[in-house]
């Protein structure tokens, strides 16, 4: 049965010269990043605060030195891997079938494996900013900082990350839109699709090749074209 559903895979990609992945934190969680919310992920784990707390735009304002300690504990990606699903994705890219990677993650990854057109619906650990003069900060630069990270201003720098309370960026989600609108073949893996306003974006697509990878069932398995319930390396390591 597997085996099936992975050949009928293939076969669309074979045939498919619009491609656009859509990713969430299972992308990532093969390469030893936790994820937020199956039993081992981040929201299931006992803090001071619980994480969502912590992970908003209130909390970083009132409490900025306790989200760093918990955002340069949890939230460092920079010693972190590209695997076998980063890599065939690059891949498909530069074979010219894949157009687009839309990922909620935010550590990377895509990049470091090569991927060229990645939206970032969440932001990057990556890009971090001074919120009162808006110079640039590299990872490495807040990671590395014993106490909170302050620009050469005297400001403070915030991660380029979508908080809870914050809105995606607009033009990042023009972009995701117009990417799945006008895909031929729309391939969602290692997202619960529970996370609004980004699981509603897969509502743009209007082919007949939607396949969804995932563990775990979904809320949107009954409007797939195709879904596989494995691991994504496992799959993608096939094609």
């Amino acid at each position: 049965m597997l085996e099936d559903k992975i050949n009928i895979f293939k076969d669309w990609i074979e045939k498919s010269n619009n491609i656009v992945f859509f990713g969430g934190a299972g992308v990532s969680t093969e390469s030893g990043i936790p994820d937020f919310r199956s039993k081992d992920g981040l929201y299931n784990q006992k803090y001071k605060y619980p994480p969502e707390e912590i992970l908003s735009h209130t909390f970083f304002m009132n409490n900025t030195e306790e989200f760093y300690k918990f955002y340069k504990e949890k939230m460092n990606s920079l010693n972190y891997n590209p695997n076998i699903t980063h890599m065939k994705l690059v891949e498909l890219e530069k074979k010219g079938k894949l157009n687009a990677v839309i990922t909620q993650n935010i550590d990377g990854l895509h990049q470091k494996a090569g991927s060229k057109t990645v939206y970032e619906l969440h932001g990057s650990v990556l890009r971090n900013y001074c919120m009162k003069c808006g110079k640039f900060y590299d990872g490495e630069f807040i990671f590395k900082c014993k106490e909170i990270p302050k620009c050469s201003c005297g400001g403070i720098i915030k991660p380029d990350v979508v908080l809870y309370e914050e809105g995606l960026n607009d033009e990042t989600i023009k972009n995701s839109i117009y990417a799945i609108a006008n895909a031929d073949m729309l391939i969602v893996g290692g997202t619960s699709l529970t996370v609004q306003p980004a699981a509603s974006l897969i509502n743009y697509y209007t082919g007949d090749k939607l396949v969804l990878i995932n563990r775990d069932s979904t809320l949107y398995d009954n409007r797939a074209d195709l879904v596989i319930n494995d691991s994504l390396g496992k799959v993608f390591e096939q094609i």
